[in-house]
């Protein structure tokens, strides 16, 4: 549930492609609309490695304090997927700016690139030990800081029977992500062990192929007191 104190700054239903004709997206996806819910999956296929990996960006730019509610559905396995938030290009300038490296969906570009960001992994189930004990991570660049991890509910594709809610909130230096109104995982950035504390900036959806998602009704808000 979101509380009175947050404002609603964006919504995007992700029904139809006219929803998505302003987004970016870094590699090479496949986007497709059955039942009017957006689906993702790679253009490429899982023996290219990286290359077959990708990015879609909201092209809007949230404040520092943000709470962002999506819901989503794993269709294929294997794969992981990954929210993106508070990401900046490097020397503060825009996510986009032309003056930066390419990007094409490998992770190393978003890790070590000319970017910083946090990194929410809620669904990680692309190699053997990731579906073998089911975590999910939270990491900051730049570099590949692990910041907290935490189990991850969501069952394996076989048993999914619908959507789940997904809510990501970072306030000052506080990130939470629960899941269907569960916490998950809670962390205080304290500015120094990982650099400092990141604030406005863009958020991305990423995918490892060989996975296919589904995605819809994403919200972004902002702090009602902050305008």
């Amino acid at each position: 549930m979101i509380s009175p104190e947050w404002r609603l700054l964006y919504s995007n239903p992700l029904q139809s492609p006219e929803d998505l004709k302003h987004f970016r997206v870094e590699g090479e996806a496949v986007m497709t609309f059955p039942g009017g819910r957006l689906r993702l999956e790679s253009a490429r296929e899982q023996g290219e490695g990286k290359q077959a990996n990708f990015v879609l960006w909201c092209p809007e730019s949230f404040p520092a304090d943000i709470a962002v509610a999506w819901e989503f559905r794993p269709i294929r396995e294997p794969g992981l997927a990954i929210l993106f938030f508070a990401a900046e290009g490097a020397n503060g300038v825009d996510l986009f700016d032309t003056a930066l490296a390419p990007r094409s969906g490998e992770y190393e570009q978003y890790h070590h690139g000319e970017m910083s960001a946090y990194h929410l992994s809620y669904y990680r189930r692309r190699w053997p030990d990731e579906r073998n004990f089911h975590t999910c991570n939270l990491r900051k660049s730049y570099g590949f800081h692990l910041a907290a991890q935490g189990a991850d509910p969501l069952p394996s594709v076989a048993d999914c029977t619908g959507f789940y809610r997904m809510l990501l909130k970072k306030r000052d230096s506080h990130i939470d992500f629960s899941i269907n109104g569960l916490p998950v995982l809670s962390w205080v950035d304290d500015g120094a062990a990982f650099g400092p504390i990141l604030g406005a900036g863009k958020i991305g959806f990423r995918q490892m192929s060989p996975f296919i998602a589904e995605y819809t009704n994403l919200n972004v808000y902002g702090l009602a007191e902050r305008e």
